[in-house]
C-alpha cells in the first residue's frame, strides 16, 4: 500500500446501521485527501477486538481515531482508553432520547481519559472529520492550506446565497 493509500484516521462505529451516518466522515476525509480505516467494533459484544484495534492504531500508522456509537455509547471511551491518539466522538440517535442518551455517554467520560466530543448524528460525523483534518493539519502546511480553502469555499458560498 502506498503511502498516500496507508490510513491515517480510523474510523470505528458500534453497528453497521451507523454507516450510513459515518459515511459522510470518511467522505470528508476523502475531500481531503486521507484515507480511513472504517470497521464495526463495539465496545461491549466485541470488547477484546476493540482494544487490540486501539491498541495497535499508532503502530499501524493512524493519527486520529473517530468511533461513533448509540446508546451507552462507550466506544469512544474504549478507543481512548486504549491508545493515546486523539480520540472524536459521534453520538448516534438512537431507539431511545433521540441520541441524547449517546451525547451524554460520550461527553462524559472520567478525568485522564478524554474524547472530544460531537455533535450527535451526520453534522457530527462531518465536524470528526474536519476536526481531525484541523488535527493533522498542525503539523502539515498543504493539509492546513486545503482546510483555509474549505473554509474559504464555505463562506463564499453563504455569502452568494439570496433570498426570494
Amino acid at each position: 500500500m502506498s503511502a498516500e493509500q496507508t490510513p491515517r484516521v480510523g474510523i470505528v462505529m458500534g453497528s453497521k446501521s451507523d454507516w450510513d451516518t459515518m459515511k459522510h466522515c470518511r467522505d470528508m476525509l476523502k475531500e481531503f485527501g486521507i484515507v480511513a480505516d472504517c470497521r464495526v467494533l463495539s465496545a461491549h459484544r466485541t470488547p477484546h477486538a476493540a482494544a487490540e484495534w486501539a491498541e495497535t492504531a499508532e503502530e499501524r500508522g493512524l493519527e486520529v481515531v473517530i468511533a461513533a456509537a448509540g446508546g451507552a455509547a462507550h466506544l469512544a471511551g474504549v478507543m481512548a482508553a486504549h491508545t493515546v491518539l486523539p480520540v472524536l466522538g459521534v453520538p448516534m440517535s438512537a431507539w431511545s432520547l433521540d441520541g441524547l442518551d449517546s451525547l451524554l455517554s460520550t461527553a462524559q467520560m472520567p478525568r485522564g481519559i478524554p474524547v472530544g466530543t460531537l455533535a450527535i448524528g451526520k453534522a457530527g460525523a462531518v465536524n470528526a472529520a474536519l476536526l481531525a483534518v484541523s488535527i493533522m493539519a498542525t503539523k502539515e502546511p498543504a493539509l492546513r492550506d486545503k482546510l483555509k480553502e474549505y473554509r474559504k469555499s464555505q463562506t463564499e458560498t453563504i455569502l452568494e446565497q439570496k433570498l426570494d
